[in-house]
């Protein structure tokens, strides 16, 4: 990487010529007003305004390319792309052309301080906001040298750095000075030292050769880019796919959010859609991996991506996992869109898929499968269950499935698992364990559903404040087998009773008496006598001791529920 300096007049001349164009990766123009007046006033006051970075072209461009906003679509041969300086080229370019169309940019008093009166500062940058009424535009004087001139307002156009700009900065002083000579030299003393200001602002750059291999091309643009907002891969991809097959990817992720629908459940489709495409290409699901995409093909593919997002979405809901909080990973995600899409459509083979799938995702729960090296492990998994639902390849094969190196946890792992609230993958496993019992509120009986759930609260089994009744650090509180999801409503009423006290309660209050609230309980892997006991070390061993056996049913692929009649 190499770091040079250019003059406005060179980087206006690459933009003219279309020399220089965008990735078009990049976001669009974004800048507003304030932004562009102070960088004109930057440039009025001489000072620096950052860098910029460049990436050399040969003879192949390594992204598909657009102009800048404004500038010519076509021209010589494309040499170089601007991988960051868009917002400040891109204001540049187009205050000194006026081609803003909803306002003009001046110079206020352009001569600087008056030397008898220092207290007459400038050169000030100042915008005019311009509109449309019955085929005029106002305000009128702007287009009126005499009256701009008047007020010692000069439009920043004037300023620009080329031959076609200082013809018209003469005209526009013999109008404003209604052609006396004086006058015009005055206009022009106060105008050249400022074009002359412009033309020898200084925007350096740094520049990558054109073997920069495109990887890391995209990896230096992001970590210098100086946005707030940080360039993601789907961003990338986006013009990529447009250019090479004239689709929308925007689009296209629109179709599949309303086909899959309630995905938004548990991630951002675009989050996931590309590193399933990939995973169809047989490529890693990592950044790298999609940018390698066969763009056309991941077009052809989307039908199929589609429905295995579709398909996923129904195979989560049956079993019973609702929303992000209670999906213990996301990794899973791309590899089960990708299984569902080629996934068989009925009988006998659909029900061992289910029985395949239902083992691979409660296994990524309660293994640590994917709590290191993800993407890698997505790819080998997804790559050995297709292998097995083409009859190709034995379950043994599949790497999750391996429990010597990915055993299920002990008990005193779930003992120590923490509140479920946080993004702690085997919290959320028992979570989801619970809701797969159905977990029937325990003052309503409804259960729980997708749209229950935002309706429901963590609830401490055993309070905070019994933990300080009993001289107890209070992060014991905290475990996730201390936790049941509650109506907003139940939860409020139970406050902090003792849990035995408020389930008496319940029964008393309910028309169904105690069997009632004990199946309730026990579709939240709660056994009453475990509370009536007053014992927070047995229920959580009880517990944990149920999940535990619960999760091995899972990870075998059978359909746990809990006993609740």
């Amino acid at each position: 990487m190499e770091a040079h300096n250019r003059f406005l007049p060179d980087w206006f001349t690459n933009i003219r010529t279309h020399q220089m164009e965008l990735p078009r990766f990049q976001r669009m123009e974004a800048w507003g007003r304030h932004e562009i007046s102070d960088l004109l006033q930057t440039v009025a006051d001489g000072l620096p305004a950052g860098s910029a970075l460049i990436l050399e072209v040969g003879d192949r461009p390594p992204f598909f390319s657009r102009p800048m906003v404004g500038a010519p679509a076509k021209g010589e041969r494309v040499s170089e792309l601007l991988l960051d300086g868009q917002q400040r080229l891109t204001a540049l370019w187009r205050a000194l052309r006026d081609d803003y169309p909803d306002a003009v940019y001046f110079v206020e008093n352009p001569s600087g301080p008056d030397q008898d009166n220092g207290d007459n500062w400038g050169p000030f940058i100042k915008r005019v906001t311009r509109w449309t009424r019955d085929g005029k535009t106002y305000p009128l004087w702007v287009d009126r040298p005499e009256e701009c001139w008047a007020k010692r307002d000069v439009p920043v156009r004037l300023l620009r750095p080329d031959q076609e700009a200082e013809n018209e900065a003469k005209e526009w002083a013999r109008i404003a000075a209604d052609g006396d000579l004086e006058r015009i030299l005055e206009i022009r003393d106060a105008v050249d030292p400022l074009r002359n200001r412009f033309a020898r602002f200084n925007l350096p750059y740094l520049s990558l050769d054109v073997d920069t291999p495109q990887g890391v091309a995209i990896d230096v643009f992001v970590k210098m880019n100086t946005r707030t907002v940080k360039l993601t891969t789907f961003d990338i991809v986006v013009a990529q796919i447009e250019a090479a097959s004239g689709e929308s990817l925007h689009d296209l992720v629109e179709g599949l959010r309303r086909a899959a629908g309630d995905l938004e459940a548990y991630t951002d489709p675009q989050d996931v859609v590309l590193p399933a495409a990939a995973l169809l290409q047989d490529r890693s699901p990592s950044a790298a991996g999609q940018l390698g995409l066969e763009f056309e093909r991941v077009v052809a593919d989307w039908p199929m991506l589609a429905e295995g997002a579709r398909r996923t979405v129904e195979f989560l809901e049956q079993e019973r996992i609702w929303n992000s909080q209670t999906l213990a990973t996301e990794s899973i995600l791309p590899p089960l869109i990708a299984l569902w899409a080629s996934a068989p459509e009925g009988g006998d083979a659909l029900g061992n898929a289910r029985i395949l799938l239902r083992r691979y995702l409660w296994r990524s729960f309660f293994t640590e499968r994917y709590d290191r090296g993800a993407t890698t492990a997505a790819l080998q998994d997804y790559r050995a269950l297709r292998g097995v639902l083409a009859g190709e390849v034995q379950q043994s094969e599949v790497p999750c499935f391996d429990n010597n190196r990915y055993p299920l946890p002990q008990q005193e792992e779930l003992l120590a698992a923490r509140w479920p609230k946080y993004k702690d993958r085997l919290a959320r496993a028992v979570l989801a364990v619970i809701l797969r019992g159905g977990a029937y509120d325990v003052a309503d009986g409804a259960e729980v559903s997708r749209e229950h759930l935002v309706q429901r609260e963590y609830h401490h089994l055993y309070p905070v404040a019994w933990f300080k009744s009993q001289e107890r650090a209070e992060d014991e509180a905290h475990r996730a087998l201390n936790c049941v999801l509650l109506t907003w409503k139940t939860n409020r009423t139970i406050a902090a009773q003792d849990p035995n006290r408020y389930l008496l309660a319940r029964c008393h209050a309910t028309a169904l008496g105690e069997d009632e609230i004990r199946r309730r309980l026990a579709s939240h892997v709660v056994e009453y006598d475990w509370l009536s006991n007053e014992n927070y070390d047995d229920l959580l061993n009880a517990r944990a001791s149920t999940i535990l056996r619960a999760a091995a049913e899972l990870c075998q692929g059978r359909p746990w529920r809990p006993e609740i009649d």
